[in-house]
């Protein structure tokens, strides 16, 4: 039984009793989850982030209404009135550490503001939004001067509350985690607490969606563009091991990490959920010689992308507030699209929905062809899954173009298709439809870190 249809589509239920392929089918609850966002409460969030006056990491931590003090503790109760409606689904957390580096000279305790949201099936899948509270103007270490920071990086907070707001209402398989995360901008600080802690919770992180810069439409040319958002992802893996380096250069895989394949999945969440806004996928783990808190979740093993605007604005990011020859600089709030930014976190709850809705990804996907007409895919089967689609694509082409069902198996002959000409993966779908990202075969694709255990000292 042979399909072709695009990558992200979901399926009829009950897919277990049907013998031949699951007919596309559009998730109702999706559409109406993203129909619940609400700009101007982003507005609000925003608002009150501004009026901290400086954000920035080294910045007044005792004041009430000034300082990375302030906004943390307003962040925190923030999660706590979210939770509160949702008759405390949230367990509200602050993983933090000292830290000192060139840009933090002496030591500073750095704080996360983390809502975990416990899934019902498999609590130990995680899904994570998260964006980072810390702003700053043009002398990283200028810790007095006021830094708005509206939209770098408070759009991405906001969209992080907005996110809680609407899916703590549901209730999902996995567990959903809301990340405020603080020290980006002095050497992304939040990322690495953020990991650790994960790490330290034995979390398998499925997907972070990292929100930083997300709120803008207007590029430096002048000209606004509202339809497009890009989805950064690494290709090859930062844990990746010389010897999976290796295997990868000689059989494939260097654009089939597992972020890239979830960079993929969030640009099928906006073909089938969202109108006229359309993901642009970035082959880069960032923008060239930048860097966000999803590289240290990378550095952990954990699958992640950056999302940002379409077109960014340079006189707006980490600048005094001045007006020079006529030019406004300085991130505020007049240079935020409410409109834009929602479109960006409805992309982000239908993901992070679609994500916590569907089975795990498969692990141990195995492939195997050589010098055969034939090629033999296999994987082990993962809690709610009813059956597993085989994908296939040229190896030049930047979406899964081919299918096949397989049914609740764990392997799959492709009877004439050559190992040779395609690039090869398998995902897992659950019996009302949700569909998991697809993983490419061994190491190169996995979703679960395959790096070795450290060598303990002797």
């Amino acid at each position: 039984m042979r399909n072709l249809i695009l990558a992200g589509l979901f399926f009829l239920t009950p897919l277990a009793a049907q013998a031949q392929t699951p007919a596309a089918v559009e998730h109702p609850l999706l559409h109406q989850l993203a129909g619940q966002v609400q700009p101007e409460r982003m507005r609000a969030d925003i608002t009150t982030m501004v009026e901290f006056g400086t954000r920035h990491t080294l910045s007044e931590t005792v004041s009430q209404t000034r300082g990375i003090g302030a906004a943390r503790r307003w962040a925190e109760r923030e999660f706590q009135a979210i939770s509160a409606a949702c008759g405390g689904c949230l367990e509200v957390v602050t993983p933090s550490d000292t830290v000192t580096n060139a840009r933090v000279p002496t030591p500073t305790e750095v704080v996360n503001v983390v809502a975990v949201q416990r899934g019902t099936g498999d609590p130990n899948r995680v899904i994570i939004i998260s964006g980072h509270l810390d702003s700053r103007v043009s002398d990283v270490m200028d810790f007095t001067s006021d830094a708005p920071g509206a939209n770098d990086d408070a759009s991405g907070v906001a969209a992080v509350f907005e996110a809680a707001r609407i899916l703590s209402q549901q209730s999902f398989d996995a567990t959903l985690v809301y990340a405020v995360l603080s020290g980006e901008e002095q050497g992304l600080f939040g990322g690495k607490i953020l990991a650790d802690y994960a790490t330290a919770q034995g979390w398998r992180v499925e997907a972070n969606l990292n929100n930083d810069i997300v709120g803008n439409s207007e590029g430096q040319s002048g000209v606004r563009d509202t339809t497009r958002v890009r989805v950064f992802s690494e290709g090859t893996k930062t844990v990746e091991t010389a010897q999976q380096a290796e295997r990868r250069r000689y059989n494939g895989g260097e654009v089939d990490s597992s972020s890239r394949n979830l960079a993929r999945f969030v640009d099928g969440m906006a073909d089938r959920y969202l109108a006229n806004f359309d993901v642009e996928m970035i082959y880069r783990t960032d923008r060239f010689g930048r860097g966000g808190d999803q590289v240290e979740m990378l550095r952990a093993g954990f699958p992640a992308v950056r999302i940002s605007e379409g077109a960014e604005n340079y006189d707006r990011q980490h600048q005094d507030l001045r007006v020079e020859d006529g030019v406004h600089y300085g991130d505020v709030i007049e240079g935020v699209d409410f409109d834009y930014l929602a479109q960006v976190t409805r992309l982000n709850i239908v993901t992070m929905a679609a994500l916590a809705n569907a089975p795990a990804s498969p692990l141990g996907v195995t492939i195997e062809g050589a010098v055969k007409p034939d090629t033999t895919i296999k994987w082990q089967a993962v809690p709610g899954a009813v059956g597993y689609r085989v994908w296939w694509r040229s190896t030049t082409a930047p979406q899964w173009t081919h299918s096949r069902w397989a049914g609740d198996v764990t392997e799959i002959v492709l009877r004439g298709i050559v190992i040779d000409d395609w690039f090869f993966g398998v995902s897992a779908v659950s019996d009302d439809g949700y569909e998991s990202p697809v993983v490419f075969p061994g190491p190169a694709g996995s979703f679960v870190s395959e790096r070795p255990a450290p060598t303990p000292a002797p």
